[in-house]
């Protein structure tokens, strides 16, 4: 006795039961909680001109979800160094961690909390760009995008 699910997505998640008659005991059953687990880290590398408008998705392959219902944070690295751009709580504007002179004013979350650069520097390239969602208490989704500025 096997459940076979094929094509197997997150929306599959959830309880299951098995149940059969049995003579002369009865009905016999059992339950069994499915979780789908996404991969939770993503990497990506994405290529732009200098003093251009640079956008980065949050979860380029999570289309479907609601984001707007997660708290999801952007942040920046370099040689180790991490440091927090935005942070967005459900319902709540945006909050801006403008403590950098670098990113200060160049940093806007768009639409679907893509990340917003305006103009792209010599200085951001090779950064590392990340979205932090937090879908359940102790599991979030990462997704870091590695930046390539190009010159003219």
């Amino acid at each position: 006795w096997a459940l076979h699910l094929k094509n197997v997505t997150i929306a599959l998640s959830g309880h299951y039961e098995c149940s059969f008659a049995t003579y002369p005991y009865g009905t016999k059953a059992t339950k069994i909680q499915l979780i789908v687990k996404a991969e939770e880290e993503q990497h990506y590398l994405k290529k732009i001109w200098l003093n251009q408008t640079l956008e980065i998705p949050c979860l380029e392959d999570t289309t479907s979800e609601d984001l707007s219902t997660y708290p999801l944070k952007w942040l920046v690295g370099d040689n180790g160094r991490k440091e927090e751009l935005v942070t967005k709580e459900p319902s709540c504007p945006a909050v801006y961690r403008n403590s950098s002179a670098e990113y200060g004013q160049r940093v806007h979350l768009g639409l679907n909390n893509t990340l917003k650069i305006f103009p792209t520097k010599i200085t951001d390239d090779g950064r590392v760009f990340s979205c932090h969602v937090m879908y359940h208490p102790e599991r979030v989704w990462k997704s870091s995008t590695t930046v390539r500025v190009y010159g003219k």
